[in-house]
């Protein structure tokens, strides 16, 4: 890298706000209400209960935002749901979508797959925004087995799906995946939504994924908190090394050894909440009563967060 597009690559930085402010500037303190617990619903995912029943146990628990998987929003509205009905639920449940799981393959290099995957991230962010939901995830779907993604392709490629959040008013987070094979670490998800060169992009990060992809938790002040509005959080083992550990040895957030309460100081916001979001996939949960799972979860946000400085 010449020192030319070093300097080009610092000026997008600024454009997307994915750096902190700069040495020397007064940090501010932040406000009381730093962060919004919610709830990934792959949480209770594994209890099948359906689109509309998830969001009733949520609500039950106390949440007042989720993050909904489309596959269970879209068996909702293909079993007669509506999206004028899902909106009227959220409304006298009082919980508000604030991120979306879906699996589009926007990234990968065939053309053929990329232009199918494309189309149908436009009419998930359709769907999305038709229910008050402003955000939709973006991982490497497709791009998982194989390394080798031209990480400057994959910014190119960001950059369109950002443009499809302009007219659908849903923004797609670029997500890491501690397992895939590409955006597996914090240093490309910056590199790619950086290059993309769009003031909307963002990146969608997760306790798990910076463990299992290998980033350095030294590292992660480097990401503007601005850059992060969503956060996955999860515990875990360390007596699993990153190389082993699954998706299902994901914990509730402080039953674990993870650095949590670190990454939280590093993202938290001065002037905005950040929304922590509970994500697991422990099958042992999904044993349990969905209510007593919710409540745990959000028990345990509220612990953690609580101890941040």
């Amino acid at each position: 890298m010449n020192r030319r597009h070093l300097l080009s690559l610092m000026g997008a930085a600024a454009a997307t706000n994915l750096l902190p402010r700069v040495a020397g500037a007064v940090p501010q303190q932040p406000k009381a209400n730093a962060f919004i617990p919610c709830l990934n619903m792959a949480t209770i995912r594994g209890h099948n209960l359906g689109f509309a029943k998830e969001l009733e146990v949520a609500s039950k628990a106390g949440f007042g935002a989720v993050e909904i998987w489309m596959d269970s929003f879209q068996k909702y509205l293909q079993g007669g749901g509506s999206t004028t009905a899902a909106k009227a639920l959220l409304k006298d449940l009082g919980i508000e979508v604030v991120n979306s799981i879906g699996f589009a393959e926007w990234v990968v290099d065939d053309e053929g797959r990329r232009k199918k995957g494309v189309a149908q991230l436009q009419k998930e962010m359709e769907l999305l925004a038709a229910i008050g939901c402003s955000r939709i995830a973006a991982p490497p779907m497709g791009a998982v087995q194989e390394a080798g993604l031209s990480l400057q392709r994959a910014a190119e490629r960001y950059r369109a799906i950002l443009e499809l959040g302009e007219q659908t008013g849903v923004v797609p987070h670029l997500e890491l995946w501690g397992f895939a094979k590409n955006l597996h670490r914090l240093a490309d998800v910056a590199y790619v939504a950086i290059e993309s060169g769009h003031p909307q992009a963002k990146v969608l990060l997760d306790v798990y994924h910076l463990y299992k992809g290998g980033s350095a938790l030294e590292t992660l002040p480097l990401i503007s908190a601005g850059a992060v509005e969503i956060f996955h959080v999860n515990d875990y083992p360390l007596s699993i090394k990153p190389a082993d550990i699954t998706d299902g040895d994901r914990v509730y957030p402080g039953m674990g050894e993870a650095p949590i309460l670190q990454q939280l100081q590093a993202l938290r916001h001065p002037d905005r909440p950040l929304i922590v979001s509970v994500e697991v996939f422990n099958k042992g949960y999904y044993g349990q009563d969905p209510l007593t799972v919710a409540k745990t979860a959000f028990a345990q946000i509220g612990k953690i967060t609580a101890g941040v400085s």
